[in-house]
């Protein structure tokens, strides 16, 4: 009887496992696994990152109860930004999270962070600026934000601090969101609901006012 040698069934299993791990890589590469634990990472590096913002600028500012009279003599982006350009940095306190800005709210863009609708003004400027991003990614956190907390965009144009104003669930064609406003306002949305499966049929919007700038 013919004995098989040491080890002779080690390239069948190694085979098998490199194929195994292959499979699970391209699957893994295409799903929506990929996309939530690059958001999830996205979002645990900008905790981080964020811990630097100062507590001392974070009491001045919740001190302030009203809106800033937001006087533009000049343009504060005299270069417009193109599609998929990052625009600056998102700062949210309540959650220590700090995540990046792109022009731009195709699936290129929020993949990234956080996307600027091309359509409304940029942040510190005048009127609705708009942000939105994946609720189980960049804002996964987000309905712990409510009314009073603060909201910080960093851009080339300086550094624009808002107060949340009101919250709203709204239904997810629901345009009121992009409306125009008098004063400098940024609106936050995001899917709701946050635990839901599939595609959300409602929003979550954040509504800030201006309060500060540097």
């Amino acid at each position: 009887m013919k004995q098989s040698k040491p080890g002779a069934g080690k390239p069948i299993f190694l085979l098998s496992l490199v194929t195994l791990l292959t499979v699970f890589g391209l699957w893994f590469a295409s799903s929506n696994a990929y996309t939530f634990l690059k958001g999830y990472l996205l979002f645990k590096t900008g905790q981080v990152e964020a811990e630097a913002y100062e507590e001392s600028n974070i009491a001045e500012i919740q001190s302030k109860g009203e809106q800033v009279e937001e006087v533009q003599d000049a343009p504060l982006y005299p270069v417009r930004p193109e599609e998929g350009e990052n625009i600056g940095d998102l700062i949210i306190p309540k959650l220590e999270a700090k995540l990046p800005i792109y022009h731009g709210t195709d699936e290129d863009e929020l993949a990234k962070g956080v996307g600027h609708y091309a359509g409304s003004v940029l942040p510190g400027e005048n009127d609705n600026s708009i942000l939105s991003g994946h609720r189980d990614t960049v804002f996964r956190k987000l309905g712990e934000v409510g009314k009073g907390d603060l909201l910080v965009v960093i851009t080339a144009a300086g550094e624009f601090t808002y107060k949340v104003r009101n919250v709203r669930i709204v239904d997810a064609d629901d345009r009121t969101v992009i409306v125009p406003k008098p004063k400098a306002t940024l609106t936050l949305s995001t899917c709701y609901p946050f635990d839901f499966i599939g595609n959300a049929p409602e929003r979550y919007i954040l509504v800030a006012d201006l309060v500060s700038t540097k």
